[in-house]
């Protein structure tokens, strides 16, 4: 196994004679192909360059080869690549100029993050000057499981009454379990008048009734006294939109198998 090179910085022009590029508007693949091979040599690799379909290849004792992919940006090609070179080598480097700036900051963070992840590794290079940077290195990647994230996932899954959304849709408006339980109280204060909390919540089944309608995240209730609530004019119009969650509704399937062509309409 090729030892790590993460958390190196080599500066190419301060190991051999390279002159210095003016800066370019549009830098190259080969320009990136010195200070990289600079690099490798350092840590005692013999290196070529354009061998088969690999733009470096790199090579040290018996050890598996080391491949860099060369790119002038991040792009989807460039990881897939990357991903078509694992097929000869665990050892699989990306490599990009660096640029300046909190959008590329951030790119570098999310790109990093998904180098780990396809178990690649990510060098950038600073072309005004060779300086070559390592910020992951090739490695097996499990992902840490959340049981928080998972639990709170399932939660909402089984609260929730049938399967109101389409998947794919944007988030807002969404039907939650939340938004369904809030239909559920305003559903009794429509059939009751301003009622007692803990009445409203024997009477849907909804056990944090209270703090529900007390936070009024939707502006569907008011409180009309200490522990009674009432149904807003906004609370009438969301039951008659979106309807009692307990009727059954029609599935996405079936609303989408019920919905006529678009030439039907015309």
């Amino acid at each position: 196994m090729p030892c790590p090179l993460s958390g190196l910085a080599f500066d190419v022009h301060a190991s051999r004679a390279i002159p210095r590029r003016m800066s370019t508007p549009k830098p190259r693949e080969t320009d990136l192909y010195l200070p990289v091979k600079a690099l490798l040599e350092a840590q005692g690799y013999t290196v070529k360059g354009e061998v088969g379909a690999a733009d470096i290849v790199a090579v040290r004792g018996k050890e598996d080869p080391v491949v860099v992919e060369l790119k002038t940006g991040f792009s989807l090609s460039l990881f897939h690549q990357g991903i078509e070179r694992q097929a000869i080598t665990d050892t699989v480097y990306i490599a990009v100029p660096r640029g300046s700036g909190r959008m590329f900051q951030k790119a570098i963070a999310a790109n990093t993050s998904l180098c780990r992840r396809l178990g690649l590794g990510l060098m950038t290079v600073r072309l005004k000057d060779g300086l070559v940077e390592v910020h992951v290195d090739p490695s097996p990647y499990k992902p840490r499981k959340s049981k928080i994230e998972k639990a709170r996932l399932l939660k909402e899954f089984n609260r929730r009454t049938g399967d109101p959304n389409t998947g794919g849709a944007t988030r807002q408006g969404l039907m939650t379990a939340y938004r369904q339980d809030a239909l559920r109280c305003a559903r009794v204060l429509r059939e009751l008048g301003p009622t007692k909390a803990a009445l409203v919540a024997k009477a849907c089944g909804v056990e944090r009734a209270r703090t529900l309608m007390a936070d009024n995240h939707y502006g569907w209730f008011e409180r009309v006294a200490t522990g009674i609530y009432g149904l807003c004019a906004k609370g009438e119009e969301a039951l008659a939109m979106l309807g009692d969650p307990d009727v059954a509704l029609p599935t996405p399937d079936e609303r989408a198998d019920a919905d006529p062509p678009p030439h039907l309409n015309d």
